[in-house]
């Protein structure tokens, strides 16, 4: 067994891909011939024999692939990254950050956008929007219900962690070997 970063197995998941799709393509133009029509694949071995060896190519790179995958998979579920105080696996922070980070942020951009819109036209009307309640309020006070800080504190806080995590991820993928 040989021992891969991967960051290298991931370029050869690529790589494999693209080998994969060139096979499919040779396989494609000699699936059928006129029988009058020489065999271009004499040389070797005839077409069938050149196409069995091709599909046989592909089923050997699928299950490379099925390895390389299997490994990271294995890596992902096992190795820990302390993110900004938080620690998970690095599965758990990609979903994080394929599944949870970009509702979030776009959760908090509504809201803080839907506060700007909303206090420019409120203003616009001559109503006050406040964060506490007035001792003496009017029918012209209005109260924000969320901490507008706390939304632009948050809002930072996500970049932070998608900065950092791309570079540990960047860095793990680079050193951590698996074994295929």
């Amino acid at each position: 067994m040989a021992s891969i970063t991967i960051t290298e197995a991931l370029a050869e998941i690529k790589t494999i891909g693209k080998r994969i799709e060139k096979k499919r393509q040779f396989i494609g133009q000699y699936l059928v011939r006129q029988e009058i029509v020489k065999d271009p694949l004499t040389n070797q071995g005839g077409s069938m024999a050149a196409l069995k060896a091709e599909a046989q190519g592909i089923a050997d790179l699928e299950e490379r692939l099925i390895g390389l995958r299997r490994g990271i998979a294995k890596v992902n579920a096992t190795v820990t990254l302390a993110v900004c105080g938080t620690e998970r696996t690095i599965g758990d922070w990609l979903t994080w950050r394929r599944e949870v980070a970009p509702g979030r942020k776009s959760a908090l951009v509504n809201l803080r956008q839907t506060l700007i819109n909303f206090r420019t036209q409120q203003q616009a009307k001559g109503m006050t929007l406040r964060t506490e309640p007035s001792a003496d309020p009017t029918d012209k006070d209005l109260i924000v219900n969320v901490d507008e800080r706390a939304l632009a504190t948050d809002a930072e806080k996500i970049e932070e962690v998608l900065g950092t995590l791309d570079g540990l991820l960047s860095l793990k993928n680079a050193t951590t070997t698996f074994d295929v």
